[in-house]
């Protein structure tokens, strides 16, 4: 929703609650950023595991070249040491990522999610809204508060 507040339009669902202080703000804008990260982590965690799950699938192809080729003792042992194993103990790359999103990932967005609301109302990036109100230029096309206006 937005308001005009001082001939400026305002984005209330951003703007900083009254009793909100200066260091509260930006340390809910460094938690904000940090699971930023940590989104970002679990993104290169699902690249990881399909790029290795597209690697073992790889590893059959590798075996039948192998044997074609006469060279089934090395076949054999890709087959037996590669093929199907896990990255980590007891674990192929699904099981590590359930694991993170069940676990680690789950926790962060709780957490941060709870600051938020004890903090700030619930309200997001009120430490960027208000960079983004100090940066921008009032007046200028491309530098509207909201898409409206």
């Amino acid at each position: 929703m937005t308001v005009e507040q001082q001939g400026r339009v305002v984005d209330r669902t951003r703007s900083r609650p009254a009793d909100l202080d200066d260091a509260t703000v930006e340390a809910l804008g460094e938690l904000s950023k940090a699971l930023e990260t940590i989104h970002r982590v679990r993104g290169h965690l699902y690249s990881a595991h399909q790029l290795v799950g597209g690697a073992d699938l790889t590893l059959d192809r590798v075996v039948k070249l192998l044997r074609e080729a006469g060279h089934g003792e090395t076949a054999d042992r890709v087959e037996r040491e590669l093929l199907g194993r896990n990255v980590l103990p007891g674990r192929w790359t699904f099981q590590i990522m359930e694991e993170f999103d069940d676990g680690y990932y789950a926790a962060f967005q709780e957490i941060e999610r709870d600051a938020r609301e004890k903090l700030a109302g619930g309200r997001r990036h009120i430490y960027e809204a208000e960079m983004k109100e100090r940066r921008r230029t009032h007046g200028m096309p491309g530098h509207e508060a909201t898409p409206e206006e």
